[in-house]
């Protein structure tokens, strides 16, 4: 069935950007994070995290690391009654040290390869999703995808708020 997707960057939006967050015991919530993501879950939109973790491509943690940090995230939203319906991240950064993951990419932001893999993994209507992030990148996804794109500054707004007024159409 198709349903709207709120596109969500992770580290500056969801949880508190202290640099490279990766281990559970790091998961700082933005305020309000779990709520604007159950806000969103009932008003029947898809949630979808996706994030830039060029720490893989940096030799800082490897992917696994990523999908345990993402766990704990899920358990931790199902205490309020939330979730992410999915996960997408990118682990390129053109100068890592990890040569794998040393390489310029579609999925890395300001690219807007994730938002096209959960779109082509997911039944989104994109004429009613948006993005919300804390980067000119993000904002730049979400145009180079040609959906809105909301900037949000977690230090003068609440993503309560931001969420209240996206699932309103205000």
């Amino acid at each position: 069935m198709m349903r709207p997707a709120a596109f969500l960057d992770r580290d500056g939006v969801l949880n508190v950007d202290h640099g490279y967050a990766h281990r559970p015991e790091q998961l700082d919530w933005i305020d309000g994070a779990p709520e604007a993501v159950r806000l969103l879950n009932e008003a029947g939109y898809y949630v979808i995290v996706v994030t830039n973790q060029a720490g893989v491509a940096r030799g800082y943690y490897d992917e696994g690391a990523i999908h345990r940090f993402h766990a704990h995230m899920q358990e931790r939203l199902a205490e309020h009654g939330a979730r992410i319906d999915a996960f997408y991240y990118c682990p390129h950064h053109p100068q890592g040290s990890v040569k794998e993951f040393a390489i310029i990419c579609r999925c890395r932001k300001p690219m807007p390869g994730m938002l096209e893999q959960a779109a082509g993994d997911w039944p989104v209507d994109l004429t009613k999703s948006f993005l919300i992030g804390d980067k000119d990148g993000d904002v730049a996804a979400a145009e180079a995808f040609h959906i809105r794109g909301i900037k949000f500054d977690a230090g003068t707004q609440s993503l309560v708020d931001v969420v209240r007024r996206e699932i309103a159409g205000i």
